[in-house]
């Protein structure tokens, strides 16, 4: 009996970290989101690709409560989204999000972004948020720059500096919403090194992406939304190399052939 029991718990300490169960979410008569369903692993890298329009953003905006559903479920480490207050903002603290636009707060410097969320939500004392800031920042390649404010760095910089920011929090999962979308070409690579470098160290991680280089070699699975609905999910060679549905076939074709 006792070995039942562990195992139990086992798959509970490691099993499935985000669960959508039949999600819908409409803006008005458009039904962006049609019956989700989809689960994350922990430890999991899930890149979502797919024309635009097809609820991609959407999506990943749903699993910190950005966006509202109409109907089904959505459960975080075992518990269903939160409404609102204190619950919201704990829930907020444990899903990391990175957006196109790097929304850092423009007079506070670089270092006081990072330990902002630290102090306020998760109550940390002010030397401790501050080492633990320089060493996330150094971790991104930005420790240089602690001391400037967002406008005096790179879009790729900042886009670290975001990245360093939410994962100040120790997250149980990173949420990224197109964000290379906003750079320059090339400061994608360096914002994507970083995301590599994540997946590498076995951050779950939802990933909203035109990157198709990145898809390829990060993902473990890669999900393909057209018109609101999941079309296809695969491991990414089999994706890449033999997608299953027209839709799919048809997205490839127009992005791998230009």
């Amino acid at each position: 009996m006792t070995e039942v029991s562990v195992a139990k718990e086992d798959v509970a300490a490691t099993g499935d970290l985000v669960v959508l169960k039949s999600v819908n979410k409409h803006f008005g008569a458009l039904h962006v989101l049609q019956d989700i369903d989809l689960t994350i692993a922990r430890g999991e890298v899930v890149v979502v690709i797919g024309p635009s329009g097809s609820g991609k953003s959407t999506l990943c905006r749903t699993i910190n409560r950005l966006e509202t559903i109409d109907s089904g479920t959505i459960v975080i480490d075992g518990k269903p989204l939160p409404a609102e207050g204190k619950e919201l903002a704990r829930l907020r603290a444990d899903v990391g999000m990175v957006f196109q636009s790097f929304n850092l707060f423009a007079h506070k410097t670089v270092l006081e972004n990072v330990m902002l969320g630290q102090i306020k939500v998760r109550k940390a004392d002010k030397k401790k948020a501050e080492e633990k800031a320089r060493a996330l920042l150094d971790r991104v390649g930005v420790a240089s720059q602690a001391d400037k404010y967002p406008a005096q760095l790179s879009g790729g910089q900042q886009q670290r500096v975001a990245i360093a920011r939410a994962l100040a929090m120790d997250p149980k999962v990173m949420l990224f919403d197109e964000p290379t979308s906003a750079l320059d070409p090339e400061m994608i690579n360096e914002v994507l090194e970083v995301m590599q470098q994540l997946a590498r160290d076995g951050m779950t991680m939802i990933v909203v992406t035109h990157e198709m280089g990145f898809a390829r070699s990060a993902a473990n699975r890669v999900v393909f939304m057209a018109d609101g609905r999941i079309v296809e999910e695969a491991v990414p060679d089999q994706f890449f190399s033999n997608p299953r549905s027209d839709r799919a076939k048809d997205f490839l074709s127009k992005i791998l052939h230009h």
